[in-house]
């Protein structure tokens, strides 16, 4: 795979300076022209072996453009914060908006294949990590992203000689450190894994740019003819590129026999019981958010439902059993203008909480696959692939001791009809009642319709949902404390 990045590729300085100001001058204009259309956010991914130039490469794309538009990570160690999350929140939160261009040096391939290059992952877990990245990969491909990766790559002998003329020289002699000596003695087993790992994850809408090192005129030349090409290549199309493929409808039942018909919303709690139940399991929360082991743990609690459920009733009813420091209510409406700039899911990965918090979503990242898709603001790709991303975030949180629950609070139309009315009449509930809430009630069936299909493509083992019947709001907050509880036990091994 590195055969031909050892040719030993030069440019000389007659072409070098033929080529260059037209590229720069090229660069310039594309990047204004993404900054002006904001047609799609670019991110490039810079990797390869040390002492290959990486850092003088980035250097040389800031000085050729206008670096007031390109957001530079050089992500290295973990931080206290970033470790209490998945993974991938670190790149998650600095992703580029629409019209920016961010360029990532410490990417998000150098743990897994230093991991397996010291023995610390085996093979399969390195695949398995490959296999998450390309997921990830494709996700911001399908939202609309350039996804540019190039791989800097140096000979061993080249590798050596490159290490001893920065440690021969005092002003360089800083960038050669002992890990970078460590790392020439595994070279052999950096190169296997390396060409492991580049052919696994370079694909038709993000594939690796193989680049020799050795000359930067080469180097420069190469990386930013590339980036031209694939700028230019993106402005260019006068529309996103659609869907080749047909994408398979979702068929419902035959029998019209639908997993929320079945619920039984006649379910009562009398008042007495209700208050002692309540009494009960908020103690029972409080308690075992106060368990010394509930500092590993971090809970995300995700509320959706008709509207007028009771959901803002029952996330009052786990609030009330909290301390007020160790939790956020995160509101989910339309996408800011910001929002809009990102990945959908990007504003969920930014709330991802810390050990020993929680997260209440009041409504969530299903508005993909339910509001979304019925009032039809993405095309049926979009929220049909939906639910593998929404299932991959949840798996990611898990992975990370997130206690994940899952609330569908369900009512019948009549009662909605009842709460409708009863919004509208008493003054400090008016706010609650929208045209929205009066126009979505004449699409019942089909937010039905999607509520379960989206029920049965996400409702896994590590984040299952649960139903909740809802016409009596007493009943619906017990069960939603009790499930709570239950989940916190299991997690802490009560």
């Amino acid at each position: 795979m590195f055969e031909s990045a050892e040719l030993g590729h030069k440019v000389s300085k007659a072409v070098w300076k033929k080529e260059i100001s037209a590229l720069r001058e090229g660069l310039l204009d594309a990047q204004l022209d993404l900054l002006t259309t904001k047609k799609c956010p670019v991110i490039i991914l810079v990797a390869g072996v040390d002492c290959a130039g990486k850092g003088e490469t980035v250097n040389i794309l800031n000085e050729w453009m206008d670096p007031r538009h390109i957001e530079t990570h050089a992500l290295r160690d973990l931080t206290d914060e970033e470790r209490e999350r998945p993974r991938m929140y670190r790149y998650w939160r600095v992703l580029p908006p629409k019209g920016k261009i961010g360029i990532f040096i410490g990417t998000w391939y150098s743990r897994p294949l230093i991991d397996n290059v010291y023995g610390d992952i085996k093979n399969a877990e390195l695949d398995q990590q490959l296999e998450r990245i390309l997921r990830f990969e494709k996700m911001l491909c399908d939202e609309g992203a350039l996804v540019l990766k190039f791989w800097l790559h140096l000979s061993k002998d080249e590798q050596k000689k490159r290490l001893k003329t920065l440690e021969k020289d005092p002003s360089t002699r800083w960038r050669v450190t002992d890990t970078d000596w460590e790392h020439y003695k595994l070279y052999d087993t950096f190169r296997q894994v390396s060409e492991r790992m580049l052919r696994t994850t370079s694909t038709p809408e993000s594939p690796w740019t193989i680049v020799e090192g050795t000359d930067p005129r080469y180097r420069y030349l190469t990386i930013g003819k590339t980036l031209l090409a694939a700028l230019r290549q993106r402005l260019d199309i006068s529309e996103q590129p659609c869907h080749i493929e047909p994408i398979p409808p979702i068929m419902p039942a035959i029998d019209n026999l639908l997993i929320l018909r079945t619920l039984d919303l006649s379910q009562k709690l009398k008042k007495s019981e209700y208050e002692e139940e309540l009494e009960k399991y908020q103690g029972k929360l409080n308690v075992l958010t106060r368990n010394p082991d509930f500092k590993k743990l971090s809970v995300v609690v995700v509320f959706e439902g008709n509207d007028a459920a009771g959901k803002g009733g029952s996330i009052r009813r786990i609030t009330q059993a909290l301390d007020a420091r160790q939790y956020r209510v995160i509101p989910i409406a339309a996408p800011t203008e910001e929002e809009q700039a990102q990945p959908y899911l990007w504003r969920f990965w930014r709330n991802v909480p810390r050990k020993s918090r929680f997260a209440i979503f009041d409504r969530s990242w299903y508005g993909r696959v339910l509001v979304e898709r019925v009032e039809g603001y993405c095309d049926h790709a979009d929220w049909m692939r939906a639910y593998g991303e929404i299932n991959e975030f949840e798996e990611q949180m898990v992975r990370k001791r997130t206690v994940m629950v899952k609330f569908w609070l369900s009512i019948d139309r009549e009662e909605q009809l009842r709460r409708f009315k009863e919004r509208e009449k008493i003054g400090f509930k008016r706010f609650k009642i929208t045209e929205d809430d009066w126009r979505n009630r004449e699409k019942w069936e089909e937010y039905e319709l999607a509520a379960c299909d989206m029920i049965d493509r996400t409702s896994t083992e590590i984040a299952p949902w649960t139903l909740v019947e809802a016409n009596d709001k007493n009943y619906a907050r017990i069960k939603v404390l009790k499930t709570l509880c239950e989940r916190l036990e299991a997690a802490l091994g009560k």
